[in-house]
């Protein structure tokens, strides 16, 4: 297991080494185009981008170098002039940064010169709590009715709840959200239409949370809910579970201590990769709801080409991606003694 550990963590740097590099090439590969604001925002901008190695300065102007970017105003009869440095030489500059100094860049135009992971780290905190309560409240609700249809097969009940979950797990989550905005916001004026302000009252805050959540949760309830009824289905009729109530135990034991474990096996790993996919799925959602998350921030750094921000959201979406992937694959040796990866046959 520890070589197995080691191997998928490995892979993982790997891969996400590979994933930030080519959309860090890519963006730079995009046309520049000159920060929004004043000459004093301006030259900040292009002085922090000069200390970082992305854009050469001279004191002249030096068209045998590539385009001119920016061109400061006469100070004390000096002028500086910003040149683009060649892409492969900036890659290898911020490769440096972030390795030696922790530093991924400076927002252009959302908040200009701020330091991309002090923005990041000011949202990171919305996100996560949305992602979080929304998980908690999916994975029983949604393991509840799973377990509640596959004991009820072939009934109303079973019936009712496999044509809903059916039904709704179509629903993407911004159209639900839309509803919602549209009967509970607007028509009936019980919830708030946008994310509070963290000095609004309490209640207010807390009534915040109630439309993004339930949003945010309701597919993974319907997976759950899914995935655990075909699961405990398919072991109620097994031969080992057969053995056991023959053994003398009665069905509410043998349904407890032997169908429900092993029914979880395949569940729970899929919990760590809800995590992902919901907050892959929150960036429209928090878009729309005007919730300060790293969602929102992802679609507003693309809006306002601030690709330094982008990185850091890119490096965040990227490493939960492939954490979730190692921790499930993991997840297996754990909960199921059987399973042994990397071992050898």
């Amino acid at each position: 297991m520890t070589k197995y550990v080691l191997k998928r963590l490995g892979l993982a740097v790997i891969t996400a080494y590979i994933v930030l590099s080519l959309t860090f090439i890519c963006v730079k590969l995009l046309p520049f185009e000159r920060p929004l604001g004043g000459d004093a925002v301006q030259t900040a901008y292009f002085d922090k981008q000069y200390h970082l190695g992305y854009v050469q300065r001279f004191e002249y102007e030096n068209p045998s170098y590539g385009e001119l970017l920016y061109k400061t105003k006469p100070d004390k009869g000096r002028s500086y002039y910003y040149y683009q440095v060649p892409v492969l030489e900036q890659y290898g500059k911020w490769i440096s940064n972030i390795v030696t100094k922790w530093d991924w860049g400076y927002s252009k135009n959302y908040q200009p010169n701020v330091a991309a992971t002090v923005i990041i780290g000011s949202r990171i905190g919305y996100s996560m709590k949305l992602n979080i309560i929304s998980t908690l409240l999916a994975v029983p609700i949604g393991i509840l009715f799973g377990i509640w249809a596959a004991l009820k097969k072939n009934t109303m009940t079973d019936h009712t709840i496999s044509t809903l979950v059916m039904v709704f797990i179509s629903v993407p989550s911004f159209v639900l959200i839309s509803f919602m905005m549209r009967v509970f916001c607007y028509n009936l004026q019980w919830l708030p239409s946008t994310w509070p302000a963290d000095t609004a009252p309490f209640w207010n805050r807390v009534k915040g949370y109630i439309i993004p959540v339930f949003c945010l949760s309701f597919g993974s309830i319907c997976l759950y809910c899914r995935y655990v009824r075909a699961e405990l289905c398919e072991i109620l009729e097994s031969d080992y579970l057969l053995l056991a109530r023959t053994k003398g135990l009665t069905r509410r034991q043998a349904i407890v201590r032997h169908a429900l474990k092993n029914a979880m096996v395949p569940v729970f790993p899929m919990v760590l990769g809800e995590v992902l996919s919901i907050m892959g799925g929150s960036m429209i959602l928090e878009n729309l709801y005007s919730i300060p998350g790293v969602g929102k921030l992802f679609i507003l750094s693309l809006n306002y080409r601030d690709f330094d921000i982008l990185f850091v959201d890119m490096a965040i979406f990227t490493t939960f991606g492939l954490m979730a992937g190692v921790l499930i694959d993991l997840s297996y040796g754990f909960i199921d003694p059987r399973i042994r990866m990397g071992a050898k046959k």
